[in-house]
């Protein structure tokens, strides 16, 4: 990150095992989970609404119900107040929250709380209340009474756009944090952050909130996350508790779904790339400009990671009567989030414990004057994870093998739907090859960092 350690340990020297031999073995037990998907596993069970629990009553008035919706939404605007007095009047280094708050417990932080429980941004969103807000204002009827969620604008929210303006926000947004030599500048991300905010006004005002839902990053994220928690929702739309995979399965393959994978998975391996030595070796040898050349990289990698999944996913023969082929990629995208999952908890698992913990003393201090607002500026960070190389570097491997195994269940469970039987194995063999590919950039990327 810019001017920040976004890296926790674990090099090739961090690491219990050779490296030679993690990355071996990861990529083999991808290929093995294969086989053993094609002799064991040969009828879907993820598309179909079954094996759910339904949340007890008295427990899903309580999650559903109108006080804690409101509590919540309180406490994002509350939240939101707060941070715009260290965003105004903070100063502008480092011992100002914004950046931690930005950087480790919004970006990073969306990721373990999605997964524990669900749309966890969408319950906050300060931008999505205010909207609703104004909604109530004008007259419209908010978008959460729609049937579809769909919300009043001037014109329908168009199908062809889909999530393409979320793919754009988050690639903003990690050009922010990853490349702009500003990432750290607070009138710089100041200004972002109101961009952003103006986007997601001017949209509403011509698409209502169905605008947020497609193109606000934190939230279409934090929901792609979400679908790997339990937490779902029936045909009906009553509360239950599935199993991850099937709750992934209910990702809408939306038009621009392939970009937004592409631009969370490939800036991630951006970030290991760019710390990588001969990256830092190309860089000193050269005199193009630094940011010019980061945001040649990073566009480079994430459309890379676009092209090879989506010729993989399209390389397979469709029947007369199948899904047309275009369509493949967008409906098997939703296997690409467990890797992301994976590489984000690999990547930043240090950068979130101890900087989350350094933004938790900081954030009691927001104008930097040495106040105590909450009681946490006289903590210490504990640096247990950095003592400890080999807990940190076996977690990051483990994580990164776990996703990929898990996103070849998903995309071999959604083939089975989609391809015919002729085609099942010969059909699958592309897309398996590019995620031994991602796995094995994994990994090479995290001994190389």
């Amino acid at each position: 990150m810019t001017n920040i350690s976004a890296h926790g340990l674990g090099g090739a020297d961090d690491l219990p095992i050779p490296a030679n031999l993690a990355i071996a073995g990861g990529t083999a037990a991808l290929t093995i989970s294969f086989a053993v998907l094609l002799l064991a596993w040969r009828k879907a069970r993820f598309d179909t609404p079954s094996h759910e629990l339904l949340v007890p009553p008295p427990i899903a008035r309580v999650l559903d119900g109108p006080a804690l919706k409101i509590a919540l939404r309180a406490l994002g605007l509350l939240f939101l107040g707060f941070m715009l007095w260290p965003a105004v009047l903070g100063p502008n280094d480092l011992t100002n929250p914004v950046f931690g708050v930005a950087y480790a417990w919004l970006w990073v932080g969306l990721v373990p709380v999605s997964l524990l429980f669900g749309s966890a941004y969408r319950a906050v969103n300060p931008v999505r209340t205010l909207l609703e807000l104004l909604d109530k204002a004008v007259g419209r009827t908010p978008g959460d009474r729609h049937s579809d969620g769909r919300g009043e604008g001037l014109r329908p929210y168009p199908p062809w756009l889909g999530y393409w303006p979320a793919s754009l926000g988050l690639f903003a947004f990690v050009w922010l944090e990853l490349v702009s030599p500003d990432g750290t500048d607070l009138d710089f991300v100041r200004l972002w952050f109101a961009l952003y905010a103006a986007a997601m006004l001017v949209g509403w005002a011509v698409f209502g909130t169905a605008w947020v839902s497609r193109a606000d990053p934190f939230e279409v994220y934090s929901t792609l996350v979400g679908h790997l928690s339990p937490w779902s929702r029936n045909t009906a739309g009553r509360l239950v508790l599935v199993s991850p995979l099937r709750n992934l399965a209910r990702i809408s393959p939306e038009a621009g779904l392939v970009a937004v994978v592409a631009v969370l998975l490939g800036s991630t391996a951006y970030d290991s790339w760019s710390s990588s030595v001969t990256w830092i070796r190309f860089v000193q040898s050269n005199s193009i400009d630094l940011t010019r050349l980061g945001t040649g990289l990073m566009l480079l990698i994430i459309v890379i990671v676009g092209i090879t999944f989506t010729a993989a996913s399209m390389a397979t023969g469709v029947g007369p009567q199948g899904t047309p082929r275009r369509e493949l990629p967008r409906r098997l995208a939703h296997s690409i989030v467990p890797i992301i999952v994976g590489y984000m908890i690999a990547h930043y698992l240090t950068f979130l414990v101890e900087y989350g913990q350094q933004t938790l003393i900081l954030i009691s201090d927001p104008g930097g004057t040495g106040a105590n607002l909450f009681g946490t500026a006289d903590l210490e960070i504990n640096y247990w994870l950095s003592q400890h190389p080999s807990v940190v570097a076996s977690i990051k491997v483990l994580a990164i093998v776990t996703g990929h195994v898990l996103g070849v269940i998903a995309a071999h469970d959604r083939s089975l739907t989609l391809l015919a039987r002729r085609h099942l194995i010969i059909g699958q063999l592309a897309l398996l090859f590019a995620m031994v590919g991602y796995t094995f950039m994994g990994l090479y990327l995290l001994f190389g960092a």
